[in-house]
């Protein structure tokens, strides 16, 4: 079976559990979710929870802090099910096998009950301090990405993200700076009928986007990776990137948005006079 076809039956697998899930936890206007997508970090695992705990422990509303373990072949879920019996908020959701970071997103945001849903890395170069900022923005904005500024990166690490980032923004014609970073925060609505497919959790702005929804960008810090080792070659990033770069130009210029021109007639409504209803625009190509 491949990738895609194997993310979409995961994805379908994880749907009742997330509805009752979301059935039991209060979604109200402060509720919280935070997906950390997480791969062979036993090592970071006690203090991300440490972190994580202090961060959260005066929020105001009900919180899940949802680990999805991409199929860890260290102790990663052993030490987490031992979190998760000291602080009840934890959920862990786990697959078999390495399925990639797209999936392990795509299982969150399904599985999240929080009205807020944040993503952070589990290697701490995200700060989860920075929560409570990028959720506050939702008021006003419908997702909040990170920039992360000062980056505690290698040279060619962030040379590379860069040129991707600059090369990916001409091809889409969009504005994102650093869509590398995890750390963003979203309405839980933005993912209604999203779907994804792997490679895609990178486009995340791009996508939401298209949809209509309302992006904005914020500088967040960044940490020097302390445990561990990082889980992506460049050059293998690369490649892929540039794949499903194209795919996205493809969807962005080829989707269909017929909300502006549709006019519903509904029995016994007033028709409307002629000089009212807007002229046709010129037909598009098929």
């Amino acid at each position: 079976m491949g990738g895609g076809a194997a993310l979409v039956r995961m994805v379908e697998c994880v749907h009742d559990q997330a509805g009752s899930r979301a059935e039991k936890m209060d979604r109200g206007s402060d509720s919280l979710t935070v997906v950390i997508p997480v791969y062979n970090e036993a090592e970071n695992v006690a203090p991300l929870v440490e972190r994580l705990s202090a961060a959260l422990a005066d929020w105001p509303a009900p919180v899940e802090i949802l680990f999805v373990d991409d199929g860890s072949t260290d102790r990663t879920l052993e030490l987490l099910e031992r979190a998760q019996q000291r602080d009840p908020r934890i959920r862990i959701a786990h697959f078999r096998h390495n399925l990639g970071q797209t999936a392990a997103m795509a299982a969150g945001f399904r599985l999240a009950g929080g009205r807020a849903i944040v993503t952070i890395d589990g290697d701490l170069q995200n700060d989860p301090g920075e929560i409570p900022r990028l959720v506050a923005m939702l008021g006003e904005w419908d997702a909040v990405c990170g920039i992360r500024v000062r980056r505690q990166d290698g040279a060619w690490k962030r040379l590379s993200s860069r040129i991707a980032n600059g090369f990916r923004n001409w091809a889409t014609g969009d504005d994102i700076v650093d869509t590398g970073c995890t750390l963003k925060a979203y309405r839980h609505e933005c993912f209604e009928g999203l779907e994804l497919y792997h490679g895609l959790h990178r486009f995340l702005p791009t996508l939401l986007k298209m949809r209509g929804w309302r992006v904005t960008q914020i500088a967040v810090s960044h940490h020097p990776r302390l445990r561990g080792k990082t889980k992506y070659g460049t050059w293998g990033r690369l490649v892929k990137g540039l794949k499903d770069l194209w795919a996205v130009r493809w969807m962005k210029r080829n989707r269909i948005d017929y909300r502006a021109a549709l006019e519903v007639l509904e029995p016994g409504a007033a028709p409307k006079r002629a000089e009212d209803r807007e002229q046709p625009k010129a037909a598009v190509s098929r």
